[in-house]
């Protein structure tokens, strides 16, 4: 399996509806805003998001739910 993709959008294609994910980072630092951005983008649903934090309004996991992507949060 090759771990090194050329942008975001392949990193997450993979991911479909009713997935699992874990987020990492630490508050708003270190999180993997272009996948979560790329996520918000292809508009998969349903997801259980496991993270420390859900983000802000306009970033990170927040994205995620305004679009109410997210089903659970862990």
């Amino acid at each position: 399996m090759n771990k090194v993709y050329k942008n975001a959008a392949d990193a997450i294609s993979g991911i479909r509806d009713g997935a699992v994910i874990m987020l990492g980072g630490f508050g708003l630092c270190g999180i993997p805003e272009n996948c979560i951005a790329a996520l918000v983008k292809m508009g998969v649903k349903d997801l259980t998001c496991i993270s420390n934090n859900a983000g802000v309004d306009d970033f990170g996991i927040g994205m995620m739910l305004q679009q109410k992507q997210v089903k659970k949060f862990l």
